[in-house]
């Protein structure tokens, strides 16, 4: 099984797989030729994969944040000595 990240790739392609059948059934009935039904295949495989890389990315970038903000709170406070445009006080 192929993963993705953390997520397996086959169970949303067989998702896929499923959808695409479902929707040929209620086509109205049409046929579809086996070089149409391939190329929308792909198209829903490809598009799913896509949608999968982009959900690592986001849970990637979101982990980052997360981690970045703990840092910060973890942290010593900044020197803000030598910081022209910091203000110590309200009355300058």
């Amino acid at each position: 099984m192929e993963k993705l990240g953390w997520l397996p790739v086959s169970p949303l392609l067989f998702y896929v797989d499923f959808m695409n059948e479902k929707d040929l059934e209620t086509s109205g009935g049409m046929p579809v030729d086996a070089g149409e039904e391939q190329r929308l295949k792909r198209g829903e495989r490809a598009e799913a994969e896509r949608k999968l890389r982009a959900a690592a990315k986001l849970r990637e970038n979101l982990q980052r944040r997360k981690q970045q903000a703990r840092a910060r709170r973890a942290g010593e406070e900044d020197q803000t000595i030598g910081l022209p445009a910091a203000k110590t006080d309200e009355s300058s």
